[in-house]
């Protein structure tokens, strides 16, 4: 079946809704998602959808994880997985997968794509992002390098496409936009010197290997290395927070006093 896209429904003003507690008709979904109400419905029958929730006068309504898992199929289509390899790989995901966990997934994957940024004016931009933006919210996504001003065109913007959804969520957490910029530079440090690393090790690896058959092993490698970086970061990252916020509700404040 042929994917049929739609224009997306622009923001509209107002105090934007928490994303967790958005719901959805399936003619909100599509418009949302770009799709039309046809290929969203065939998508459901696929198994790419749970099924909805059902709400007052028996509507069905969808939420953020149904939006998510859309937004991920786009993407899995995009890196020119069939179909059937969709069905596969979101069967694999547990019913009750959060939209956040859905958004690593989609990062990972658009990872394996093409850079995915565009020029756009605001109102394109709070289209995409599916609220308005002041700004602070313009600020916080530029330390996110999300959303980054053209020099000298007014109200252009280079958005990254791929962090969307990622950086709504963030948009609601009480941080700052030190704390953000702060953070990223964390992360881009640390994954270029793991990057570099781990391309030295597959160096020696593949360098004597035929071209070809060099180019395969690294197409294959490169979704494994992702899962095994994003598994390792996340039991590191909650062995921290154990410690750092333990079950007493103490924060911690450097090394424990030796007894």
């Amino acid at each position: 079946m042929a994917v049929t896209r739609t224009a997306r429904t622009p923001a509209t003003p107002g105090a934007p809704e928490p994303e967790e507690r958005r719901t959805y008709t399936v003619d909100e979904l599509a418009a949302r998602a770009g799709l039309t109400v046809r290929t969203v419905r065939f998508y459901a029958t696929r198994g790419l959808l749970p099924p909805p929730r059902i709400g007052p006068r028996r509507v069905g309504l969808y939420g953020p994880g149904h939006l998510a898992r859309l937004a991920l199929v786009d993407d899995l289509r995009r890196q020119g997985l069939t179909l059937a390899a969709i069905e596969r790989y979101v069967a694999r995901l547990p019913e009750e997968t959060t939209a956040y966990e859905l958004a690593i997934h989609r990062a990972m994957v658009a990872s394996w794509l093409p850079d995915a940024a565009v020029e756009c004016g605001r109102a394109e931009a709070e289209e995409r992002i599916g609220r308005p933006l002041g700004t602070d919210e313009l600020e916080r996504l530029a330390a996110m390098g999300v959303l980054t001003p053209v020099p000298g065109a007014g109200e252009r913007y280079v958005l990254d496409t791929v962090l969307v959804g990622l950086a709504v969520r963030l948009l609601d957490l009480p941080m700052s936009r030190e704390a953000i910029a702060s953070a990223r530079e964390v992360l881009l440090r640390n994954a270029a010197r793991t990057a570099h690393e781990l391309s030295e090790v597959f160096r020696g690896e593949v360098g004597v290997r035929e071209a070809g058959e060099a180019r395969s092993l690294s197409a294959h490698m490169q979704p494994l290395v992702l899962q095994a970086l994003l598994t390792a970061f996340q039991r590191s990252l909650n062995a921290e927070l154990r410690g750092a916020f333990p079950a007493d509700g103490t924060a911690r404040e450097g090394e424990p006093d030796a007894d």
